[in-house]
């Protein structure tokens, strides 16, 4: 296959790439940095050369993959929170521009996403048949995400929503998480009480293939893991298989003041079921907590 990605070179996006090279397909990588790759099967090529110098380099491709956005671990101000929107929907408007010119299209679009869009409960769980969406800086923004990917179903193609949960690897949110139980810090974060719904990168890249190998999916797919779990066991977790103590809390003011509205990333949560892939059957490599940790903390 040929296989295009937007964001390539970011955590999922260098998993990806990995994983399919070593399956010998071809990967061209859409990028504002300038690269070259020595790498067989793989290119990189700017996004912003004019869309039909693009074309002509993407013409034929089978899928695209669109992972790009303006990451949304940084304090959020007033500029940073247009930036992490527009980043997003300017991208998705471009690759569209593309995909719209190409003579001969991909059979497949995956936009990113993510669980946000449901909104923050401790009581409800949400699926991708839920259709009642948050309200809050980050729903809103994956609405207004999708809202913009949902035009590639005119062309018409297959189109597929990524809605990611917390993601857990050697990068991203997981080493912050674990940092302070290796300073014998380590405990809750606000009450403990908020859901978490996460996947292990390597059924992330698992669940990209099978759903490229899926003809029937389609829309929104939860990359969540079948097991949730609230906060406080999610760090009693880390502290059992790191060998450490589960002792001091973050409080949730503290918290707040700290981390200000972005807060509402580590404070609130929802729980979150992979409906779509249970139903068809995907088998998890890693379906709980503790064997993801246990491969990740490699102990």
């Amino acid at each position: 296959m040929n296989i295009v990605i937007c964001g390539g070179t970011g955590f999922i996006g260098k998993s990806l790439t990995r994983f399919y090279l070593e399956k010998n397909h071809n990967i061209i990588i859409l990028t504002r940095s300038e690269k070259t790759s020595e790498e067989k099967n793989l290119t990189y090529i700017n996004i912003d050369e004019p869309t039909a110098s693009l074309v002509n380099k993407l013409n034929g491709c089978d899928v695209f993959i669109n992972l790009a956005g303006k990451s949304i671990n940084d304090r959020w101000t007033k500029k940073s929170k247009q930036e992490i929107r527009d980043s997003r929907i300017q991208t998705t408007d471009k690759i569209y521009a593309i995909i719209k010119s190409l003579p001969i299209k991909p059979s497949l679009y995956i936009n990113a996403s993510a669980i946000g869009i449901y909104g923050t409960s401790l009581t409800d769980t949400f699926s991708e048949a839920t259709t009642s969406y948050g309200n809050d800086f980050l729903a809103n923004t994956v609405k207004a995400w999708e809202q913009s990917a949902a035009k590639f179903n005119q062309l018409p193609i297959r189109n597929v929503f990524a809605r990611f949960g917390i993601v857990l690897g050697d990068e991203g949110a997981l080493p912050k998480m674990v940092l302070p139980f290796k300073w014998y810090a380590g405990g809750n974060l606000g009450t403990g009480e908020q859901w978490v719904s996460w996947i292990h990168i390597d059924d992330v890249v698992r669940l990209f293939d099978f759903i490229i190998n899926t003809p029937s999916i389609e829309g929104p797919v939860n990359f969540t893991a079948p097991e949730q779990v609230k906060m406080k066991d999610f760090g009693k977790q880390i502290a059992s298989i790191a060998h450490r103590p589960f002792l001091l809390p973050a409080p949730t003011f503290l918290l707040k003041i700290v981390l200000g509205e972005m807060s509402i990333l580590i404070l609130e949560g929802q729980k979150v079921q992979p409906q779509k892939a249970l139903d068809m059957d995907f088998q998890y490599k890693y379906p709980t907590l503790r064997s993801a940790l246990t491969n990740l903390l490699h102990t």
